[in-house]
């Protein structure tokens, strides 16, 4: 343990004696002899806040990321004292505070430490800029894995790494490159099959430690502000996930075509490429929901405009596309082109809502339309007025949804790719400089943006995306992740980043599908294809310098193997969509790594290519050129070969064969999957019947579905159906019970159960306790059978 002889000696201050304790009800405040009060908040049982405070004085209590709506509330909360420490209990943790040093220590009530402060808090103060470098070291537990932390291109556990928080525009990055575009200082701790979770709320530039510097010690420090962090006990991943995503907020509900099948790239011009692109989708049969126009659609790059030329017409355009089942996404960036006979630089002149220097001149940088001034969107009154700018483009031309890019800030021809850090904000009415403000700055850009569009594309639901993004922007915008590069590295790269954001509670995420810079080859295409279909967000988005990136672009064998993967989305959109309903209401992670899926299994702690996509579907790219299968983990369990329908035994590594017309899925067994058929575009059919696919299971599964109108905020009123499934198998017998809540009425009136697995030959069927006569339900043989969707049990008995 370092000494506080050498603390001083490196220039760092840390707490000393407390001398006074007190309780406001649910905040304990520890204050020492030299200043330091350490804040301690009982959120929830399982949830605690620590603040510390030097010089006694606290900042004022401000955060974007926490949100309105985060749970608060706990049954219990008793503080004892001893002569050397003070004891804090909840219904779920014990907390130990040191009172000669201030340090921490947090166990369950067994007594089983979870985590455990080295030095704690110390700080040393900043001389250039005021304030303090504040820091926070804990001791790393023997056999501790690290997971969380955003968008890092790193390895999946983080022990034995070092990443910083600094929201950059980061082109063409590569595996291991840090920072990148977005900046989440939450992780999660696991060591004894026991999970926590530590989120540091402090915008400015941020640091973590697992283990780099000094193996038995994990750290984190930010540039300035408060050592201010949040503390989640587990024990189970899937606890930590929950809390943090409660305490940072979820999305409402997307459309449902939002989920669908997007093409994009760098760009579609003028309207006859676009049409022409929308013309091939529907020839060759591929489904696709959406087209995007970047900024070559503008008029100089200037923000809301439309370049005449390429788009003469933009709202007959749209309404043609609409017509043919395309959603028009356009981009928009932060930076608005210093031209004084442009209509929203001078409303943004007159109104004073662009970014000042530290003396008072403005913040300008180069971007796509030259010398750009940058609105200050941590002011709220300029959010309001960036919301109404959108009124045009959604109510009145049509336009469906907003792509905010660039939006870091990214600034051309200067070392640090951003504004300089002198640069002022409002920070909702905390002034500061862009140290505090950088990692916020493109968060607050899409808040704004998700209020315009919400409110001008009404009653239907806003479907935004941003690339940068701060802890909490979940709760405005979908994101993805980046210009990366069309290698097999990348791939590898974008299925840990899927992962990795979904653990960190921000599930609506993809990458540009067969990467933005550099050109794919066909294997690669039709690979990253794969993958891509079974991410939350799902878009092709290329740079276009090095030729086409469409479906269709690496001839008929990659394009018929491009259709059948996404035909399978369009397929599982009622599964997807019911994902999302349990992201949204529950804080579950769309996607789980195997160590959140199965942590007491310590084989899937370090495991980085398989993952479950929702419940019930386990998925695994193929990463590598020229591969006829994989070796992959089978988790414990049982799963179905989804290809060959073959039950395979888990726990242990296992040979998949894909070709490149396959990539290694299984299902759980006993999981009813719910499907759609398949459909161009979202709304192009009706759904006659719901497609059940059952897949039989000895013993009990529960599976869900949840639908509603797929678009406008009726099923905030109640109007949605959710359909619980419990299916319970035996030898020779299956019963599958049914509960459904909710107002909203189905335009279907049958499920089509389609067995597989059935280990026995269907002799008879029960319905709600009546005999029914097989003939009456289109029953199949042995494969499926139509019943009629309000059934609450349905008894199948075999010989």
């Amino acid at each position: 343990m370092i000494t506080n002889t050498e603390l001083e000696y490196k220039g760092n201050l840390y707490p000393n004696q407390i001398i006074d304790f007190k309780q406001d009800t649910d905040k304990l405040y520890f204050t020492t002899e030299n200043g330091v009060i350490l804040q301690i908040t009982v959120m929830r049982n399982s949830t605690i806040r620590f603040r510390y405070a030097t010089g006694h004085t606290f900042e004022p209590d401000f955060s974007y990321a926490v949100s309105e709506d985060a749970s608060r509330g706990y049954n219990r909360l008793e503080v004892t004292e001893t002569d050397n420490e003070y004891y804090i209990e909840t219904t779920r943790v014990k907390i130990l505070v040191d009172k000669a040093s201030l340090r921490i220590q947090i166990s369950d009530l067994e007594g089983n430490i979870f985590n455990e402060d080295e030095i704690g808090f110390h700080w040393e103060e900043n001389y250039e800029y005021g304030g303090n470098t504040v820091k926070m070291s804990k001791i790393t537990q023997t056999g501790e894995s690290f997971y969380g932390m955003g968008d890092k291109a790193t390895h999946l556990n983080l022990k034995g790494k070092r990443v910083n928080n600094w929201v950059t525009d980061q082109y063409a990055y590569g595996k291991d490159q840090d920072p990148l575009y977005k900046a989440i200082p939450f992780y999660i701790g696991l060591h004894q099959n026991k999970a926590y979770g530590i989120f540091f709320d402090n915008t400015f530039r941020s640091y973590f430690d697992f283990a780099h510097e000094r193996r038995n010690v994990t750290s984190f420090w930010a540039d300035g502000g408060e050592m201010n962090y949040y503390f989640f006990f587990g024990p189970d991943i899937s606890k930590v996930v929950r809390l943090y995503t409660d305490l940072t907020g979820t999305p409402e509900l997307p459309p449902l075509w939002a989920l669908g099948y997007h093409q994009s790239k760098w760009s579609y011009f003028p309207e006859s490429r676009v049409k022409e692109i929308a013309k091939q989708f529907r020839e060759l049969r591929i489904p696709c929901d959406a087209i995007y126009l970047d900024i070559d659609y503008m008029d100089g790059f200037r923000c809301f405009t439309w370049d005449k030329d390429h788009f003469p017409e933009p709202k007959r355009m749209m309404k043609e596309l609409k017509e043919d089942g395309f959603k028009t996404v356009v981009m928009i960036d932060p930076g608005i082109k210093i031209d004084k006979d442009y209509w929203v630089y001078q409303e943004a002149m007159e109104k004073g809502y662009f970014c000042r220097r530290g003396d008072g001149p403005y913040m300008h940088g180069k971007v796509w339309p030259g010398e750009c001034n940058f609105p200050d969107f941590t002011n709220p009154d300029v959010r309001a007025w960036w919301a109404e700018l959108y009124k045009e483009f959604m109510a009145e031309m049509g336009v469906d949804a907003v792509w905010n890019d660039m939006n870091e800030p990214a600034v051309m021809e200067v070392p640090s790719k951003t504004a300089p850090l002198d640069t002022r904000h409002n920070f909702d009415g905390h002034p500061c400089t862009h140290r505090k403000a950088h990692n916020v700055y493109g968060m607050q850009m899409v808040r704004a943006t998700y209020e315009g569009v919400k409110k001008y594309v009404y009653p239907k639901r806003p479907f935004v995306i941003t690339r940068a993004a701060f802890a909490g922007t979940q709760r405005y915008s979908s994101t993805w992740t980046g210009d990366n590069v069309a290698t097999w590295e990348h791939l590898w790269i974008a299925n840990v980043q899927m992962q990795r954001m979904c653990m960190s509670g921000y599930s609506f995420v993809g990458s540009d599908i067969g990467g933005f810079a550099e050109q794919p080859n066909g294997e690669l295409f039709a690979r990253w294809v794969q993958l891509g279909v079974f991410h939350p967000f799902c878009r092709v988005h290329s740079s276009g310098d090095h030729g086409d990136q469409e479906p269709w672009s690496f001839g008929t064998e990659v394009t018929d193997i491009v259709r059948k993967f996404i035909e399978l989305r369009y397929q599982l959109l009622p599964y997807l969509y019911t994902m999302f309903y349990q992201y949204t209401t529950h804080g579950i992670p769309m996607l789980q790594s195997l160590v959140y899926y199965d942590q007491e299994d310590s084989q899937t702690h370090f495991r980085t290519d398989e993952f479950i996509f929702g419940d019930h579907i386990l998925v695994c790219p193929v990463q590598e050129p020229n591969a006829q299968g994989r070796r992959m983990y089978i988790p414990r369990g049982k799963w179905y070969d989804f290809w060959t329908e073959e039950v395979i035994v888990g726990g242990k590594e296992k040979w998949v064969a894909a070709d490149l017309d396959k990539m290694p899925l299984f299902i759980k067994e006993g999981a009813i999957i719910p499907k759609y058929p398949v459909q161009q575009y979202v709304g192009e059919v009706q759904i006659e019947e719901l497609v059940l696919d059952l897949y039989y299971k000895e013993g009990v599964e529960l599976s869900s579905v949840y639908e509603d109108s797929q678009e406008g905020f009726d099923y905030t009123q109640g109007k949605y159906s959710l359909r619980k499934f419990k299916l319970i198998g035996k030898p020779k017998e299956l019963i599958i019970q049914q509960h459904k809540d909710g107002a909203f009425i189905t335009p279907y009136e049958s499920f089509k159960f389609n067995f597989h697995g059935l280990p026995f030959k269907i002799s008879g069927i029960e319905i709600d306790n009546e005999k029914v006569a097989l003939k009456d339900l289109k029953i199949n043989g042995n494969n499926s059978l139509i019943v009629d969707k309000n059934f609450t049990e349905l008894h199948i008995v075999g010989k």
